[in-house]
């Protein structure tokens, strides 16, 4: 059994909740304004919880229906070509869990397509994006429990997608809080377009 202090944690920890939290304005790069297409992924480095093994996929989901109702950004299939990867995780219920690491939850088959429903899944297409962390689980690696250290807030983070490995790099933006991917409503979505506003309000009236 081993015990894995993911980097979210890390730079909880580092940075303090102000940063993390709610309540503070960051400036947006430009390559976020600008971006025309997002995917969105589960955290890597979050394993499955056997008291709700569906939380993260049910967190993706949930923000794919959200930004696919935004209009904004096209929706692509994790893995696929995007300018912007948006990485979600759910908060654990304790600081110290039981999990399983499983790299194959962020496999799906085909494409995301915007519907009345949300969101739907149609054919592949392109070269995949490395989203892998360094010292990513390999597929075919035999997965066992392990002790997970992690923050009991939901998060939601946006990376540049154009970059080889996207993830290795700072976000460009990051939102935790209790129940920021709470669904149906999933407030880190409208802190995002909020954050989005007010950036291009802001790059509006510069001289």
């Amino acid at each position: 059994m081993r015990i894995q202090t993911t980097a979210v944690l890390v730079a909880a920890l580092l940075a303090g909740p102000s940063v993390l939290a709610r309540g503070k304005k960051e400036v947006l790069p430009p390559y976020v304004l600008t971006a025309k297409t997002v995917s969105v992924v589960i955290d890597p480095a979050s394993g499955i919880s056997p008291e709700d093994p569906l939380a993260n996929q049910t967190a993706r989901k949930d923000v794919e229906k959200a930004l696919a109702n935004w209009g904004r950004f096209e929706p692509m299939l994790t893995g696929q070509p995007a300018d912007l990867i948006i990485v979600v995780r759910r908060g654990q219920k304790h600081l110290v869990n039981e999990t399983m690491p499983d790299p194959r939850q962020n496999d799906r088959a085909g494409v995301i397509n915007p519907s009345d429903d949300g969101v739907q899944l149609g054919g592949k297409h392109g070269q995949p994006v490395n989203t892998d962390p360094v010292g990513a689980t390999q597929q075919g690696a035999t997965p066992s429990m392990q002790t997970e250290i992690g923050p009991q807030e939901d998060s939601f983070a946006v990376y540049n997608g154009t970059l080889a490995h996207p993830l290795e790099a700072p976000p460009a933006w990051r939102y935790m809080a209790p129940g920021a991917l709470r669904p149906h409503s999933v407030p880190a979505v409208d802190e995002f377009r909020k954050a989005v506003a007010a950036a291009e309000k802001a790059a509006q009236t510069k001289p």
